[in-house]
């Protein structure tokens, strides 16, 4: 008998930054997103791809067993909010907004998914941060608890 854990567990993790406030640049948010892949790649994190866009991320990762959803992505917000301000991205302090998105992503779907997050930029021309969250909730039957909302 095995005394390995193994699963597969394919997370599609959304956030935004404080406010939505659309604070990286284009450059800023390239060095973001590369950042993201080496911090994972340092903590044994298999992270297929990511896109930090002015106001949000996306990335896509396989949960490792020895992470829950939130320790995960406490690990990939915080490690990521200190690097952008240790290395002066913005003026001013940068905070991730509190909250995200988890959403489970089954093996057929896996290059669906990693193709609509390269798609980010062009994506974001016509659909807002906003508008794309309320579109995962309801696809996922949750239900929005946005501004104005209880």
């Amino acid at each position: 008998m095995s005394v390995h854990s193994y699963s597969r567990c394919w997370l599609h993790l959304v956030w935004g930054t404080l406010n939505r406030e659309k604070l990286l640049s284009e450059a800023s948010a390239a060095r973001v997103s590369r950042y993201l892949a080496k911090y994972a790649k340092s903590k044994d994190i298999y992270m297929k791809i990511s896109y930090v866009n002015a106001d949000h991320v996306h990335v896509l990762v396989d949960l490792s067993t020895r992470l829950s959803i939130e320790e995960l992505v406490q690990c990939l917000k915080g490690s990521s909010s200190h690097w952008i301000n240790a290395n002066n991205l913005i003026s001013g302090k940068f905070a991730w907004g509190r909250g995200y998105g988890a959403f489970s992503v089954s093996e057929s779907n896996l290059e669906q998914v990693a193709t609509y997050i390269a798609g980010q930029k062009a994506h974001h021309r016509t659909r807002t941060f906003t508008e794309e969250l309320k579109e995962f909730l309801k696809r996922h039957q949750l239900d929005w608890k946005g501004e104005g909302s209880r």
